[in-house]
């Protein structure tokens, strides 16, 4: 006969039965990563090497931590990242990460992120497009066709998965910031059609750009890349962050913005003198690196997390 817990143990019992479903219901509910395509990869044919970590040991940190930079992602996926029952609002964001399209900073401008959207009530979509560029291809249309496919199968698969097909964002980081920007100005599919997702609309509802970079033209930074086209009811309302000191160019916020204003979409610019670039959403004493919370702020207000 089993024995059972004295009556002084219960407490114990209890109380780890608690931490328990605390847990379970706090923790990050991922999935496992879901293959974009069925079969061949839109204009892949030759093979890459395997998938690689490419950060070395004496990498640069950001906030006193190392970064995860995968390299030669030939197999692009979608991996979900569910809030509880309780939290969640319905909305979605498709979450992709930078790296100057060679590499993916797949911690901090992707799990990260979506596990910190789960705390707001919003299902986490992080998606590894494929890198490095590819030899006599421009570098954003294999991700472009990537993005593409994973915002038709969100949609394609919103109902069961507890998603309002009408509240599914983007949120990109640098590289990712373009490829965002892409997909929310570019809404004709750029690959032949798979199957039924491809049927869905993969305009993205709402756009939240982090530290853009590629969206000013090469040679002259006070027009926009030919590569994007704002138009009036078609540009989801947006939202963009930068520092006025990155690297990268502030230009890239400034002209996107002013498209936004010129086309009368809906939009958001918060700029800050330091900054720098790449630091995800790691908190350090930089005033620029509070951007969650004015995101949030801005989710909110807009009616993206409402529950219906």
């Amino acid at each position: 006969m089993p024995l059972l817990p004295m009556k002084s143990d219960w407490s114990v019992v209890l109380m780890f039965s608690y931490l328990f479903v605390v847990a379970a219901n706090s923790r990050a509910a991922e999935s496992t990563a879901e293959l974009l395509w069925p079969a061949q990869v839109p204009g892949e044919q030759t093979p890459l090497s395997p998938e690689v970590d490419t950060t070395k040991p004496d990498g640069d940190l950001v906030a006193g931590r190392r970064v995860l930079r995968l390299g030669n992602v030939s197999s692009p996926t979608i991996t979900f990242y569910a809030p509880s029952a309780e939290k969640n609002t319905g909305a979605a964001v498709l979450v992709c990460p930078g790296g100057g399209y060679h590499i993916l900073a797949m911690d901090l401008e992707g799990t990260e992120v979506c596990e910190w959207l789960q705390s707001i009530g919003v299902t986490g979509v992080l998606l590894k497009y494929r890198v490095p560029r590819r030899s006599g291809v421009p570098a954003h249309v294999p991700p472009l066709q990537d993005a593409q496919r994973a915002m038709g199968l969100i949609r394609a698969s919103a109902k069961e998965r507890g998603i309002d097909p009408a509240r599914i964002g983007v949120l990109g980081f640098s590289a990712g910031g373009h490829l965002a920007a892409m997909l929310s100005t570019r809404h004709a599919r750029t690959y032949p059609t798979t199957d039924t997702a491809d049927a869905t609309s993969c305009r993205p509802d709402f756009s939240v750009l982090i530290y853009p970079g590629y969206l000013a033209r090469e040679g002259d930074k006070s027009k926009l890349s030919p590569d994007l086209t704002v138009a009036t009811g078609l540009t989801p309302p947006t939202f963009v962050v930068m520092a006025q000191d990155d690297p990268v160019g502030v230009a890239n916020a400034l002209v996107y913005y002013s498209a936004l204003e010129q086309a009368k979409v809906a939009a958001e610019l918060h700029l800050y003198p330091p900054g720098g670039h790449g630091y995800g959403l790691r908190r350090t004493d930089n005033p620029v690196t509070w951007w969650p919370q004015r995101v949030t702020d801005w989710l909110k207000a807009s009616g993206w997390l409402e529950k219906r």
